[in-house]
């Protein structure tokens, strides 16, 4: 029987270099981290690909106010729709040659992802989620007297946050597993998905948020019933005491225990570890089987226990 995964991997993914980040550089990054998930589909691995976008979707915003006195702005949700379909396009194409270097003749599309929210979610009042470039705290500062929310992002510099509400269910989850039963390689519910709240008959509508995707990954793993949820990130194995002395790197941790030191407070990065360690707990809360975190160079040494952290129920 084949395996199913979900592999999250970060909007910064693709851009790994400071200097580098034109549309080109972006599609040339995201040729590299294809190269590594290739390998899974060609050993049997039905795959789910979803995607950061927070670099981009803050791309899209700022071009938007400054052609503002020309052209109509666009609202938070209408970029992270874009960004679905852009970083969709780099990643399917680049996977798709890849495939077929492999010999391999499989189908991989890119799903256009809305993803249920609630209306009254605290979130709403407490902006959190970071998005777009970073900044120093002199340009922060600027950006909040115009009425950005700004926050200071795991030591790495200043960036603007949004609301980051709770996923409650993704709409075209029975598509994702139809494609995925029909041999495709998906990549869905980029960006965390289209956040959007549900009115009372029925009805979608769109709100300016950014849901985490690492969450959105979790509860996509657990409603495919994903054998694995892979999160990659920018390094190798998840540390504790980072940063300090006394770091540890943890090759494989049980979801217990990961949950005590979850609460211990001083492990995990709010900006930036976090919540991909709140992810995994809440997809081995819901029954999954395993979480990998690892960078996208190991994936393929990490799933076969050669790398990365392992989380285990």
């Amino acid at each position: 029987m084949s395996r199913r995964v979900v592999v999250a991997i970060g909007g910064n993914s693709l851009i790994t270099d400071p200097e580098r980040k034109s549309v080109y550089d972006q599609y040339e990054a995201a040729g590299k981290t294809t190269a590594h998930l290739a390998p899974l589909i060609e050993e049997g691995w039905e795959v789910v690909v979803v995607h950061g976008n927070g670099p981009q979707v803050g791309f899209i915003l700022r071009r938007s106010e400054l052609a503002a006195h020309e052209l109509h702005e666009i609202p938070l949700a209408y970029g992270v729709a874009d960004t679905q379909g852009s970083i969709g396009f780099v990643l399917q194409q680049n996977l798709q040659n890849d495939l077929r270097r492999l010999g391999l003749r499989r189908r991989v599309i890119t799903i256009v992802t809305q993803v249920e929210v609630a209306v009254d979610d605290p979130a709403f009042g407490n902006p959190t989620k970071p998005i777009g470039s970073f900044m120093d705290e002199a340009k922060a500062r600027e950006r909040e007297a115009e009425g950005w929310h700004v926050m200071e992002d795991a030591g790495r510099g200043w960036r603007r946050v949004v609301p980051s509400p709770a996923p409650l269910r993704i709409v075209e989850e029975e598509t994702i597993v139809a494609l995925l039963e029909s041999g495709a390689v998906v990549i869905g519910a980029g960006g965390g998905g289209i956040p959007v709240i549900a009115h009372a008959n029925g009805d979608l509508q769109a709100v300016d948020a950014v849901i985490d995707k690492d969450a959105v990954g979790a509860l996509l793993a657990a409603e495919v019933k994903a054998d694995l949820f892979l999160v990659s990130t920018g390094v190798e194995r998840v540390a504790l005491d980072w940063g300090t002395p006394e770091e540890t790197l943890i090759d494989e941790i049980t979801a217990p225990e990961l949950r005590v030191r979850l609460a211990e407070g001083r492990h995990f990065a709010a900006g930036s570890m976090k919540p991909k360690i709140e992810a995994a707990l809440a997809y081995l809360d819901g029954g999954g089987k395993e979480v990998i975190i690892t960078d996208t160079a190991h994936i393929p040494a990490a799933i076969d226990g050669r790398a990365g952290t392992r989380i285990v129920p």
